[in-house]
């Protein structure tokens, strides 16, 4: 459970974070709809939730 958690898991977690990180960057320098830029950072934080969630997993599974 602990490796599937910190080898698989997390990096697709933190892979998720960083492209709607960028694609939210990359809208706001085009200019690109303010609704939209709004969602993606909600989507951000829900993601950025998510991690932490199966960091804190995997330190859990690992200390026992």
């Amino acid at each position: 459970m602990a490796t599937f958690l910190s080898t698989i898991a997390l990096p697709i977690a933190l892979a998720a974070v960083t492209i709607v990180l960028l694609l939210g960057l990359f809208n706001m320098m085009r200019g690109g709809s303010p609704n939209r830029s709004q969602r993606l950072m909600q989507l951000r934080v829900l993601f950025q939730f998510v991690a932490i969630i199966i960091t804190m997993l995997a330190l859990f599974a690992l200390g026992r």
